[in-house]
């Protein structure tokens, strides 16, 4: 079992319709760190905020753009010429279209995926539950 990382504060950006999303959880639970769960899409990060996120998780704005969904393509989203401004205003409207999930602890953010990139932000390596 863990070594139980209960003091370690985390929060993820949570889609629980999202299979990646679920199993991210479940690794943080695993490790023994319940997280503050932020639902995206209905309690959407500020602009300020989501801006926050990306720099810190080291991507670029068009990295976290969510490419399956239906909004980017009816949007037009592709275009290389659209500028971080106008992909952060069409997240701002769209919430689905941000990436998920996105973690945060004081070790780090990460924009997890595939799922086991939330062992970045750990010490202990749970074993990896799938939801």
């Amino acid at each position: 079992m863990a070594t139980s990382e209960a003091n370690v504060k985390a929060t993820i950006y949570h889609n629980p319709a999202c299979g990646t999303s679920r199993n991210v959880l479940a690794l943080l639970r695993a490790a023994g760190i319940e997280p503050e769960i932020i639902e995206y899409v209905n309690d959407p990060p500020t602009r300020a905020r989501l801006v926050e996120l990306i720099r810190a998780a080291g991507i670029t704005v068009r990295e976290a753009v969510r490419q399956k969904s239906a909004p980017y393509d009816e949007l037009g989203l592709a275009d290389p010429a659209l500028t971080d401004d106008q992909l952060l205003d069409a997240m701002m409207a769209h919430p689905i279209l941000i990436h998920r999930p996105f973690v945060v602890t004081d070790r780090g953010t990460r924009l997890c995926r595939p799922a086991e990139t939330v062992l970045e932000l750990m010490d202990a390596r749970p074993a990896a539950p799938r939801a």
